[in-house]
Parts: structure tokens; C-alpha cells; sequence
């Protein structure tokens, strides 16, 4: 309720914007006339506006993720036409001339009152409320940015459109009002146009001067932080409790008990047999569901689109995973070998790749990374959560067993147990009737590098996240300084278990830390036998060269599978990176990585 009533209350107060005066004659002009049979329509007709410019945000989210690089290309030229037009007063007259005087011809009384003069009358008020809604959204400010952000970016829901009614019925409430009050209102706001021009020239400057610096790649978080708007500050402030209360919340990754290593190197092939009842799994496979729809995939690799109507006869694994999550990756190893053995038996399997990082919804990137790790079986990019909000799933790696009639019949989150898993998958093909033979015996594959297993003793470090909206262990002088460019101070020689801290000029945005300079450093006292670093190269794709040290000497033995014993290594992608495994096993470490080149990007730490 108190989300609703913020995003009311910012609807409310877009009419204190100095822009939206040009909006209100049209509004002024309809004063005089009977509110149910002018007033009502015009209001229904801003709501339909609102409500057609969220519908093409939530579509749009998708396209310009597909964009890839493209999008902020384009951003920057929306950003930059918005700043002339802010300058340039004169430049969004002209642009909006075309809507002015379709509302000053709506405007207009009809001179006949004949058979069919209701109608019009109504239609005319109505047409009149989408064009004022249309030159309304513009100026309707911050609150109402972050909505249609949500929208845009985790696609349509009943919570978005709750937020966007409470907006538009805020909006339509002033628009009411200056029908009811007519030119009082206007009077008053009248007197506050000659500063609300000023504001608005500085506005434009400003945003023009951050396109330069963003084009010339001077500040990669200066489009986050750029403020271009005039509304009040009572709005704004509104902003950041409506920030912290309606982000979406990322689901945190399941963590399983940790297992040995196998001694096997390769799937055991005993003998031949075929599929039969195996020996019963923990408990009895209940039903707990229908399969539900794939449609919310933005994308799928390695296969044409399937649907639960298609697949069924088969069953089906369904894998929800995100490629920098070590946990998804280190079951990688069995995912693939149940897909092999049990192929031809009438198993299909679909990794449902739903992202954690905003570099996770590019295709170009998922792409690569399900080439790199050997995965052949379907993927399903599922950029939005649809699929995931469908199955009501809750973590990474999740596995979901569909039997051959469409049913869900088990599901586990994390890693291990994956006898279980196989066993499942044994019962439910057996169920279907397959006569095929399949190797006997379970699968024990061997992973390498950040697919192996975790280590024998449970890491006592958990997964630590660089970005200011979900750091916690932060131990450099002066704390963060969310979305600026600062200097830190080293603290590594001070750091306690599970602390880290970072040193030179870096920015630390939402979900990653920025390094702007070369020289930059992180450092990390942990208590694990495996330590991995979600990174990515800088803005422009140029390699970041770097080197790391194990209680300030090189890694020797220790080292990762992305670096070698002197510690060097290259970001070159943005990926989970495993940068420290120790021969010994867990042991409590300082560990420290030099960046040798400007713009590494830094998310996340984890741990094995």
C-alpha cells in the first residue's frame, strides 16, 4: 500500500512541473463544460496514453537488450535530442506543434448539436486526453521513469500495472483539479515560468555536456547518476523510498553441502540395460504441477522454440542456471552427461539461462558461454523471469523433473544429490514405458577448473557482491560512495575474515565496482579452497591485464585455472573468473588483485 500511495502521490505532483504549462490550456479550455460528459472522457483518454506508453516500455525492454551495444548508441541520441529540446525551447515547439494544434482543434466547440452531437462530444474530450497524456508523460518525472524502467527491463506484471494506475490516478487527480479550478491554477503556475525556463536551459546544458563525456567514454556511470529532471524536490525525494520499495529483489543462489571429489575421470559404462524401475528415490514422486508455458523465452540456442505441448511424451530436465554462478556451474558436468546417456531413452533437456547481471542478458554472450562449456541441448534465454516466475522458482541451479504426460513431478535446488536426480530421471522415463538401453550405473563425471566440485571442507566464506546495492564486508576508509568516482585508500594489512576493500579510483555502481585508472587494487581475507571473481574487461572490450597474490606472494601451486603461478592473467570477457585453488585445501588467505589496465568491471566473489 505504501508503494501505491508514493506512486499516487508522484502523479499527483507532476503538475508542479514548469513543462507541463503548455499542456494546461488544453485542460483550461474544457473548464466551462460539463465534467461528466468532457472532464470523464479526457481523463479516460490520459489513461489510455499512460497506459499505451508502459505497454511499449515492457515490449520494448527486450528489443533493446537485443541491441546489445547498439542500445546505448541510441540512448545517447535520445539523451541528446531530449537536452537540445530542454536548451532549446524553440526546438520542442516545433516538435510538439503537431499535437498542439490537433488539442486546440479538439478544443474547439462544434457549431452543430444535431442527431450524433453526443457522440462526438464524447469522442472529442477523449482524443484530446491522449494527446494531453502523450505531452504529459514527458514531464511526469522521475517516479514515473522508474516504473516504466521496470516494466521495461523485467517485462509486464500485475505489481507494474498496480504502480502505473496509482501514477496515472495521481495524474488524472491534478488534471481534475485544474478542470474544477480552470484558470486560478493556471495563474499560479504562470508566475513560476520564468524560473522554470531557467532550470530548464541548465537541464539541457548539462545533459548535453554528460552525452560528450559519455560518448568520449570519460565516465562509464555518468549516465546513471545525470539528473534531467524539474520536477519538485518533494518528488525526488519520493524517488528513493520508492527506489528501496519496489526494486525487484535477485534470487539468491542455493547452496548445497559440499561433496569430495570422485576418483572416476569419465562416465562409468558398465553394461548395457534397459530402462526399468529403479530403486525408489527418497520419497514417492507426487505431482506438485503442471508444466507451464516457455513462451517468456527472449531468445533459444540450440534449438527452435519448444513448448510443453511438444514435448510431451518426453521427459523432460528443466535446468534454471545464469553463467557467472559457480554453484550452476559446477553441476554443468552432470546436466551434460544425463543429456548424452539418457537422449535417445526420450529425455530432453533445457537449460533455462535466467540472468543475475545486466552483461547475462546478451546473447552474444550466452552464446559464447554455452559454446565454451560444451552445452548442446536446448537453452531457453529467459532475460525477463517469465519462465522462472512460471515455475515459481527460487534459485540457482534449480532442476525441475516432467514426466511424460506434462506433470511436474520433483524438483531440488543446489548442487549435490545428484544420484537422486538420475534416479528420478531413471523412474519417470521407466514410467513412460522406454524400452531403449542406456549405460548402466550413475554418471560421475569429472569437472575442470570452475566446473570441478568443491572442496572436502565447507568454505567459510559466502558469496560477496561488489556493487553498492547488496556489498556488505566493505573495509576501506570512508565507507562507499555510491555511483562517484573516488579514490579508496588500501586496508588489506587491517582486514578481517570475510572483509575486503579496494584502493584507487574507482566507481562503485549498483551491481559492480568500476576501476577509471590503472593501478587499482582489491583485496579479499578468505577462508575457502576455491576463490572465483566475477569481471569483465573495460566499456570499449579492450582487454584488462592483471595479476594476483596470495598473502602478498604469487600463487605458485595455489593458482586458478584463469591465471597461472605467477598470478597473471587477462579479463577478456565478462565471466566467472577462478582465480585461486589451493593444492592444501581451505585455509585462511589474503588474497589481492592488481588491475595493470583501466576499466576493469568487478561484480561478485565466490567461493568453493
Amino acid at each position: 500500500m505504501l508503494i501505491l500511495l508514493v506512486a499516487y502521490l508522484g502523479g499527483v505532483l507532476t503538475i508542479l512541473s514548469p513543462c507541463i504549462l503548455p499542456v494546461l490550456p488544453f485542460v483550461f479550455a474544457r473548464a466551462d463544460r460539463p465534467f461528466r460528459s468532457h472532464g470523464l472522457p479526457m481523463l479516460l483518454g490520459m489513461a489510455l496514453a499512460f497506459a499505451a506508453v508502459a505497454t511499449l516500455a515492457a515490449v520494448g525492454g527486450g528489443w533493446i537488450v537485443t541491441l546489445n551495444e547498439y542500445g546505448r548508441y541510441a540512448a545517447l541520441a535520445v539523451l541528446a535530442l531530449f537536452g537540445v529540446t530542454l536548451l532549446f525551447p524553440a526546438v520542442a515547439d516545433r516538435m510538439t506543434r503537431p499535437l498542439v494544434a490537433l488539442g486546440l482543434r479538439m478544443s474547439e466547440p462544434r457549431g452543430n448539436a444535431g442527431e450524433g452531437a453526443g457522440t462526438a462530444s464524447i469522442f472529442s474530450p477523449l482524443l484530446l486526453g491522449v494527446g494531453t497524456g502523450l505531452l504529459w508523460a514527458p514531464c511526469a518525472g522521475p517516479i514515473l521513469g522508474l516504473i516504466l524502467t521496470g516494466a521495461a527491463l523485467n517485462g509486464a506484471s500485475v505489481g507494474t500495472s498496480l504502480l502505473l494506475f496509482a501514477y496515472a490516478a495521481g495524474a488524472c487527480t491534478s488534471l481534475a483539479a485544474a478542470l474544477l479550478f480552470g484558470g486560478r491554477l493556471f495563474a499560479a503556475m504562470k508566475r513560476s515560468l520564468h524560473a522554470g525556463e531557467w532550470m530548464r536551459r541548465a537541464a539541457g546544458a548539462a545533459v548535453l555536456v554528460g552525452v560528450g563525456a559519455i560518448a568520449l567514454g570519460l565516465d562509464t556511470g555518468l549516465l546513471a547518476r545525470l539528473s534531467v529532471g524539474t520536477t519538485s524536490q518533494l518528488e525526488q525525494a519520493l524517488v528513493e523510498k520508492i527506489k528501496e520499495s519496489n526494486k525487484p529483489q535477485p534470487p539468491r543462489e542455493a547452496h548445497a553441502e559440499p561433496v569430495a571429489l570422485r576418483e572416476d575421470t569419465d562416465l562409468v559404462r558398465v553394461s548395457e540395460q534397459e530402462v526399468r524401475p529403479a530403486a525408489a528415490p527418497a520419497r514417492e514422486l507426487k505431482v506438485e504441477g503442471n508444466f507451464p508455458s516457455l513462451a517468456g523465452a527472449t531468445e533459444w540456442i540450440n534449438s527452435t522454440p519448444l513448448t510443453p505441448e511438444s514435448l510431451r511424451g518426453k521427459v523432460v530436465l528443466i535446468d534454471f542456471w545464469t553463467y557467472s554462478c559457480i554453484n550452476c556451474l559446477r553441476t554443468l558436468p552432470y546436466v551434460r552427461a544425463w543429456a548424452e546417456k539418457y537422449r535417445d531413452a526420450g529425455l530432453v533437456v533445457i537449460g533455462v539461462h535466467t540472468p543475475e547481471f545486466a552483461f547475462e542478458k546478451r546473447s552474444a554472450n550466452v552464446r559464447k558461454a554455452a559454446k565454451d562449456l560444451g552445452i548442446d541441448f536446448p537453452v531457453a534465454m529467459d532475460n525477463d523471469y517469465a519462465i522462472w516466475r512460471g515455475f515459481d522458482n527460487r534459485a540457482w541451479p534449480a532442476f525441475y523433473f516432467i514426466d511424460a504426460e506434462g506433470r511436474i513431478r520433483h524438483h531440488q535446488f543446489g548442487e549435490n544429490r545428484y544420484d537422486k536426480a538420475e534416479l528420478v530421471i531413471q523412474q519417470l522415463l521407466a514410467e513412460a514405458g522406454q524400452k531403449i538401453r542406456v549405460a548402466d550405473g550413475l554418471v560421475t563425471p569429472l569437472g575442470q577448473g570452475t566446473q570441478a566440485a568443491p572442496g572436502a571442507q565447507p568454505a567459510l566464506s559466502g558469496e560477496t557482491y561488489l556493487g553498492h546495492e547488496r556489498a556488505h564486508g566493505f573495509a576501506s576508509p570512508g565507507g562507499i560512495v555510491r555511483d562517484q568516482a573516488k579514490v579508496y585508500q588500501p586496508a588489506s594489512s587491517s582486514l578481517r575474515i570475510n572483509q575486503w576493500a579496494i584502493a584507487g579510483d574507482w566507481t562503485v555502481e549498483a551491481e559492480r565496482a568500476v576501476l577509471n585508472g590503472v593501478g587499482g587494487r582489491i583485496a579479499y581475507r578468505f577462508q575457502a579452497r576455491d576463490l572465483h571473481l566475477v569481471l569483465g574487461p573495460a566499456a570499449n572490450g579492450k582487454p584488462v591485464r592483471f595479476r594476483v597474490l596470495v598473502d602478498g606472494k604469487p600463487p605458485l601451486a595455489d593458482h586458478g585455472s584463469d591465471t597461472d603461478a605467477e598470478g597473471h592473467g587477462v579479463i577478456d570477457a565478462q565471466k566467472l573468473y577462478q582465480l585461486v585453488r589451493q593444492a592444501g585445501g581451505a585455509k585462511d588467505r589474503l588474497f589481492e588483485i592488481e588491475f595493470l589496465d583501466a576499466g576493469a568491471q568487478a561484480y561478485a566473489f565466490t567461493f568453493g
